[in-house]
């Protein structure tokens, strides 16, 4: 049963794919004004989350980065189904996304033992699983291919929900995309049995710690305490990985920049304290430069 509802539910999402990106915008702004308007989608969490994080701002102005998340959590939801039946040519012509500096990525690759990358919930994070197609238009030549390549996750509460999302963002990717994606709770095992082996490792990192046992504190971060995982900088530090920070600045809408920066060329000689701090500094750079461009709604502060 499980099967068949992820193979119907991915069909209809493919199907949606071949509309033009101009009609899933249109039908995303129908649905940012709905969620703002209508459902009032954790509109509370957004106020909250924004009001305290600003707290400089006058009420108009945090209802205005407000009403700028929900138009782009529209585009978003437009972008990720289009996106889910987008094959590598469709990518590369749409110009969706623009890898600014993937010379870093072979760079880096090349002279560490593995690496590790921390994204954000900034600008789209569903359209990574494209990278392969933005290094192809870039021209820059990479000596890793998807098998060297692992996305880590946390599982949705949904089994069904759980497998479509995890297809459509590998999708572009093509042959050896089932192993792209590694869940959370597996890393740990899958890291220290591959250590030998030299790998990129993408953790979404600015989420609220999903277990109450390992988290951090990591100080202040948006004008409030906040608490983190800080199991991938540990791995690296241990490991000697390189540490990159990825950047994903909406330009506009339909193209967004996105920029490696480093963080330590080789993570043993630092501490996870040092490295969850210095993400977390560019992440608040990050986000007070496009306010509206973070997911506001998840309740990373509990």
């Amino acid at each position: 049963m499980k099967k068949l509802l992820v193979n119907i539910s991915r069909g209809f999402l493919v199907m949606l794919s071949w509309l033009p990106l101009k009609f899933h915008y249109f039908m995303g702004r129908i649905l940012a004004w709905m969620m703002r308007k209508i459902f009032r989608y954790r509109y509370s969490v957004v106020l909250t989350n924004v009001a305290r994080s600003f707290p400089e701002k006058s009420y108009k102005q945090v209802a205005r980065i407000a009403d700028g998340f929900y138009a782009h959590l529209g585009e978003l939801i437009a972008e990720t189904i289009w996106f889910s039946g987008s094959k590598p040519e469709r990518l590369c012509k749409s110009g969706i996304v623009n890898f600014t500096n993937p010379e870093l990525l072979a760079e880096y690759f090349e002279k560490s033992p593995s690496m590790t990358v921390l994204s954000t919930h900034c600008g789209n994070w569903e359209l990574l699983g494209g990278i392969f197609a933005y290094l192809k238009k870039s021209g820059c030549t990479y000596p890793f291919t998807p098998e060297h390549m692992r996305v880590v996750y946390k599982k949705l509460s949904s089994d069904v929900a759980d497998e479509v999302f995890k297809r459509n963002r590998v999708y572009p990717i093509g042959e050896g995309r089932e192993q792209c994606t590694i869940e959370s709770s597996n890393i740990l095992r899958y890291i220290v049995a591959h250590r030998n082996q030299k790998k990129i490792y993408v953790y979404p990192t600015d989420q609220a710690p999903y277990y109450r046992v390992g988290k951090h504190f990591v100080g202040q971060f948006m004008n409030q305490p906040t608490n983190t995982m800080q199991g991938s900088v540990g791995l690296a530090c241990k490991l000697s990985h390189s540490v990159m920070y990825l950047k994903m600045r909406r330009v506009e809408r339909g193209r967004y920049d996105m920029t490696l920066i480093p963080i330590c060329e080789d993570a043993s000689e630092f501490t996870p304290e040092e490295l969850i701090r210095k993400y977390y500094d560019l992440l608040e750079e990050e986000i007070r430069e496009t306010p509206s461009n973070w997911l506001w709604s998840h309740k990373r502060w509990k």
